[in-house]
């Protein structure tokens, strides 16, 4: 196994809760990735296959599990290179725990509030990993990611609204976050943005007239186990997946409390919850992960009989 990373860049990471990298993914899978996400974005049944921006029903905002989508996202997600960087971050032994795609359309691509994605998924141990690929080139007029350099060293932070869980964290004041460490992570299209599960980060809203694709697929090491499996946490596990080394035989678990993702209400996806839609008495599926449960139920009605 080779080094994707420096030694400066895994130090970074280390220090900072996330660091930036070039020339991990191949311009032609890229190229590739804009084209399939260009095809299911306008196709008429956008619907059936994206979650869609409220402001705008016919542009997409997130498509869950691009991986089971098409090839080129699988291949993406076990691209030698992007294994052996999150191997110097997490360890040999790595899970594909999910995959997403993040569209930020123009003109209406929604905001994602200050969070930390290990509040939505706790496990035993915090060697868990998303890799943010851009597809298009990211700045701070379309909407780059948002991180909070040293939040993750400052344990679960609260996204309580009202005492339950909120997906969101109101305030990064109001949590002990300087906002003078929040780094604006710009980057060309092909740049990975690898980031830890407790590091604070958010997106503006999308107000310029560009895209801003992104391919997120999150690993864990193979000894990280969820410790909760409520309905929104419990879908990632019947496709997660080992995508290098060997499964783990134990939980490695560290010590600590960790507030367990309790909503108001069940809610689908990230913008649901944030959004506090969830709450709504006759919402609607997000297509968070209908399409997985869809799947499953077809499949169960091809199988033959025993």
């Amino acid at each position: 196994m080779g080094k994707s990373l420096t030694d400066d860049q895994v130090e970074f990471y280390r220090e900072n809760g996330f660091c930036i990298a070039e020339g991990i993914i191949d311009n032609s899978l890229v190229e590739k990735a804009r084209n399939v996400i260009d095809r299911l974005i306008s196709s008429p049944e956008v619907g059936d296959v994206a979650e869609l921006e409220p402001g705008d029903q016919t542009k997409a905002r997130r498509i869950w599990s691009p991986t089971t989508r098409d090839e080129v996202f699988a291949q993406i997600a076990e691209d030698t290179r992007l294994l052996d960087a999150a191997a110097q971050l997490i360890g040999d032994d790595i899970v594909l725990q999910y995959s997403k795609l993040n569209v930020k359309p123009p003109h209406v691509g929604s905001v994602v509030e200050w969070h930390q994605d290990f509040s939505y998924y706790p496990h035993t141990n915090t060697d868990l990993l998303a890799c943010l690929i851009y597809l298009d080139d990211a700045t701070r007029e379309n909407a780059c990611l948002k991180v909070a350099a040293g939040s993750h060293r400052r344990g679960i932070l609260s996204h309580d609204v009202d005492g339950f869980f909120g997906g969101k964290i109101t305030s990064l004041a109001d949590v002990g976050v300087d906002e003078a460490t929040v780094v604006d992570c710009e980057g060309t299209a092909g740049t990975v943005v690898f980031l830890h599960p407790l590091a604070a980060h958010a997106s503006a809203r999308n107000t310029s007239d560009r895209y801003r694709r992104v391919f997120i697929p999150a690993y864990r090491s193979a000894d990280a186990l969820p410790i909760y499996y409520g309905p929104h946490a419990a879908h990632n596990e019947p496709t997660a997946k080992l995508v290098r080394g060997k499964p783990a035989m134990t939980a490695r678990c560290e010590s600590g409390v960790w507030r367990l993702p309790l909503a108001a209400a069940e809610f689908n996806s990230l913008y649901e919850i944030q959004e506090g839609s969830h709450l709504d008495a006759d919402k609607t599926s997000t297509g968070y992960f209908s399409h997985e449960v869809k799947a499953a139920s077809d499949e169960r009605e091809a199988s033959p009989a025993r």
